[in-house]
């Protein structure tokens, strides 16, 4: 197992690109073993608390069929059903927790809450997700690519539409790695300032393999070796979604534009897909798509971060 930089995976930021990539190996064994039923018990006895404020299908399903997959136990602890969700400081949560469980993960709005627990905690905090970051996506996401092709300074990965928190850790792991990233997003919702402040970047001095234009071009597009796309109305964004909606529609990922690209480039969602929104039917479901290669991906890198942080 590596030891990496910190206790917790808060970001991708916490790793080195070396890590990423032991990460990855591990992750490739840990599958395999699982496809053959004969995972090692790696956190036999362990217990992993895994909090939710966000509702999820992949984030939940795949943390605790993971963990029992290499022999422990998950406890779902809803935001609501804790103390935390009636005054409870994240302070006190995570000190008290640190002395029942093995490993906490966490899925909420507020980065800060994520880098609170992870502060007071003495075991180690795991971010499922913020509004801010959501490191486990990419991961995974970056494991399929290296599942299919090999990953170097040349791959170009071309993120279309929000500049969320998923667009958000694709720059925070360019920076890391090194490929090439062009974020295709309208001037209403490009990245935000306090992302390049987070790497260390700033927007209108970007380093040569960190590209945002803010329309479709084709020859972009061509050199594309994975298009990717997010949902365009996150959750807590109802009440924008009509607006949403109409200034995101130039940046739908279809037909049109997956003819501009390479015969081989991969398609890439997060999930839940919108269909007819951000990506159409065809698309999702055509041969470049591995939408749910990445899904299952999911459990096998996070099963390779929990036995690597908690083992």
């Amino acid at each position: 197992m590596i030891k990496v930089q910190s206790k917790d995976l808060l970001s991708i930021k916490d790793l080195s690109s070396e890590e990423i990539y032991i990460l990855f190996n591990l992750a490739k064994t840990l599958k395999n073993k699982n496809k053959k039923n004969n995972l090692v018990k790696i956190l036999k006895n362990k217990t992993l608390g895994m909090i939710f404020t966000k509702s999820s299908t992949r984030t939940r399903v795949s943390f605790e069929t993971g963990i029992f997959k290499l022999g422990g136990q998950a406890l779902y602890l809803n935001a609501n059903d804790i103390q935390i969700g009636r005054g409870e400081t994240i302070e006190d949560t995570a000190r008290v927790l640190s002395r029942y469980l093995d490993g906490i993960m966490i899925r909420t709005y507020a980065h800060k809450d994520v880098e609170t627990l992870a502060q007071y905690a003495s075991i180690p905090v795991i971010n499922g997700l913020t509004d801010f970051l959501h490191p486990c996506q990419i991961l995974a996401d970056l494991f399929t690519y290296t599942e299919k092709k090999k990953l170097t300074t040349n791959t170009h990965f071309i993120y279309m539409g929000d500049g969320n928190n998923v667009a958000n850790s694709w720059l925070v792991a360019a920076t890391v790695l090194n490929f090439k990233m062009t974020f295709i997003v309208p001037e209403e919702y490009t990245l935000k300032k306090e992302i390049f402040d987070y790497v260390g970047l700033s927007s209108d001095n970007l380093p040569s393999n960190i590209n945002i234009v803010h329309s479709i071009e084709k020859d972009i597009i061509a050199s594309a070796d994975v298009l990717y796309t997010d949902v365009w109305v996150s959750m807590g964004q109802a009440a924008e979604r009509e607006e949403r909606l109409k200034i995101l529609a130039p940046y739908q990922l279809n037909s049109k534009v997956l003819s501009m690209a390479k015969s081989d480039v991969m398609v890439m969602h997060c999930l839940p897909a919108h269909r007819g929104e951000e990506i159409t039917h065809d698309v999702i479901e055509s041969k470049n798509s591995v939408v749910f290669d990445e899904a299952e991906n999911r459990m096998h890198i996070q099963n390779a971060i929990m036995a690597t942080l908690m083992s």
